[in-house]
């Protein structure tokens, strides 16, 4: 074996222990201790000024951000005024994620509780109307049964509810918690392990964040290449869409910060590669996917575009590469540098952008556009995973960019016998020359596209709560990555100088932790369940008490 090789094997044996120890009760003891102690409480006097920072509004404070929401919930169970509303509200929550054999039984347990004016638990603030709709649908048990009823849940506990949580304790915890939050964070914060790829303006590397043990992305983008290859826009775009968009189905941002040489963006990681690797690297004797794995991908896919979408977001840069598997088989959009948003009133935009061979006929005859571009890149992305070809270049192919978009402006697209009439009919809709007639997001969702034939086997809604088994798990002992000699290596940038300006927008890029998936962060290692200790029997517990003093000696005075 080589000395390069050696290193990977090396890198990849470091990486495989650090993501496969953080199961379950392991993941205390890949913390760094001292790392860990950073992240304990303040007293409530130390960060009381948070108050007049935090937005709390309903919305933001109570569903939205993780650890607002559970302190939400807490409250809610310990005040007797409410605790029957917030129990509706979680068993609303269980009956959308459940299996569907369970609906009937949990939807009659929900009627006879909350619905029958006979029931300790009625709930009179539900409309008469809502409640008659749930029970004359009662039978069909669709996954959506309850939407309207959740509705009217939240907007009676932002009525009646908002104003007493924010005079409790639990909502002082989630002031300390937002203080945490707001704290600066570096690179010390983080252990790089191997290098997982490479792009334009720098590397990706697999890290750990020290104090929680978790794993995450590190996109570092080179300060110097940024300036000289004029970077610095589609990285702020990037950093700013990321850390907007909140779904299953994108990479999320959990920190954005700098070092001496760095931009970094640290990311969900996705152990499993990316599509193209899988297609072209794990069976090189039997390239693409079969139509049920293709077909599960690009549902997912589906769903983060439509997210995109609803955000007024172009995403421009669909391809294989460019969609990341996870350690349990589910897909997620990453690479978000060549998104663009569309700003209010405009419902179109222009410009070139995105990889030969996937760009949509009106993009490349310099046409404004809107969403619909995305559509075309997902037929192109589909009918490669089934072909493991494109449609209007051959893998391999030497052939100048300028006849690749004669093809795609003017070709017609063949088929193989792969394809099923299913398959071949979505992808001649999607791949459709023709934006108006184009398969894609109409009145701000995507559920034609959803129920076209081809997806006939798919559960949407257990698809979108991330519980559809997948139909490939990566094998958590591989890395499904380039050996690190062939991720190869950048150049030396020279001749680049930074100055004040460039610092400028550095400091604005390292704006920090990203709240949501912090605090998700916090509360699937466990480290929110860590802090979030309350005294014995609804008292006050010390760090929330504002005549406690810690004394000098290590006991306790009470003033």
């Amino acid at each position: 074996m080589d000395i390069g090789g050696l290193e990977t094997v090396v890198a990849n044996s470091a990486y495989v222990s650090a993501r496969g120890s953080i199961d379950g009760a392991a993941a205390a003891t890949m913390r760094d201790k001292k790392m860990r102690a950073r992240l304990n409480l303040p007293h409530i006097r130390d960060c009381e000024s948070m108050k007049a920072t935090i937005d709390t509004t309903f919305d933001s404070i109570c569903i939205k951000q993780p650890i607002g929401k559970r302190l939400f919930q807490q409250f809610l169970n310990s005040d007797a005024t409410h605790k029957n509303v917030g129990e509706l509200w979680k068993d609303i929550e269980d009956y959308t994620i459940c299996q569907e054999k369970e609906r009937g039984q949990k939807a009659q347990k929900i009627v006879n509780k909350y619905y029958e004016s006979s029931s300790k638990g009625f709930c009179s603030f539900l409309e008469e109307k809502a409640i008659a709709r749930v029970k004359e649908d009662l039978k069909n048990v669709r996954g959506d049964l309850f939407k309207e009823s959740e509705t009217q849940v939240l907007k009676h506990l932002e009525k009646t509810a908002l104003g007493p949580y924010k005079n409790s304790m639990y909502f002082l915890r989630f002031v300390q918690f937002k203080w945490l939050e707001s704290q600066p964070i570096d690179e010390e914060w983080f252990m790089d392990f191997r290098v997982l790829g490479k792009g334009g303006f720098g590397e990706v590397f697999a890290c750990q964040a020290k104090a929680t043990g978790k794993m995450y992305a590190n996109k570092k983008l080179d300060k110097k290449r940024l300036k000289k290859r004029k970077g610095y826009e589609g990285a702020i775009v990037e950093k700013r869409i990321l850390a907007k968009v909140h779904s299953r189905f994108i990479v999320s941002l959990a920190y954005a910060f700098q070092t001496k040489t760095d931009l970094c963006l640290v990311m969900t990681i996705m152990n499993g590669g990316d599509l193209r690797f899988h297609m072209y690297n794990v069976d090189e004797k039997n390239p693409g996917f079969d139509e049920k794995r293709a077909c599960f991908y690009t549902a997912q896919i589906i769903c983060g575009l439509e997210h995109l979408h609803q955000h007024r977001i172009v995403y421009r840069d669909l391809k294989p590469e460019n969609v990341l598997l996870d350690c349990t088989g589910h897909v997620r959009l990453s690479d978000l540098g060549l998104a663009v948003e569309l700003p209010p009133g405009k419902d179109k935009t222009s410009g070139y952008a995105g990889t030969p061979g996937f760009m949509a006929p009106e993009l490349l005859e310099k046409k404004e556009y809107d969403y619909t571009v995305d559509y075309f890149t997902l037929g192109v992305t589909l009918y490669e995973m089934i072909a493991a070809k494109g449609p209007f270049r051959v893998r391999g192919e030497k052939v100048e960019n300028t006849e690749v978009a004669r093809r795609i402006i003017n070709d017609a697209v063949s088929y193989t016998p792969k394809f099923t009439k299913e398959c071949k009919d979505i992808c001649e809709g999607l791949m459709e020359k023709d934006p108006a007639k184009r398969l894609g997001f109409k009145d701000n969702n995507c559920d034609v596209l959803k129920s076209q034939p081809f997806f006939k086997e798919i559960n949407w809604g257990r698809l979108e709560a991330g519980i559809l088994a997948p139909p490939f798990v990566p094998d958590p002992k591989m890395v499904y990555a380039k050996d690190i000699d062939d991720v190869g290596a950048f150049s030396t940038i020279k001749g680049v100088v930074l100055d004040n300006n460039d610092s400028q927008f550095y400091s604005d890029f390292a704006s920090g932790k990203i709240p949501i998936p912090w605090q998700e962060e916090m509360i699937e290692t466990g480290v929110f369940g860590e802090l979030n200790i309350w005294g014995e029997n609804g008292k006050l517990p010390n760090d929330l008490d504002p005549n406690y003093v810690e004394a000098k000696g290590g006991g306790c005075a009470i003033l």
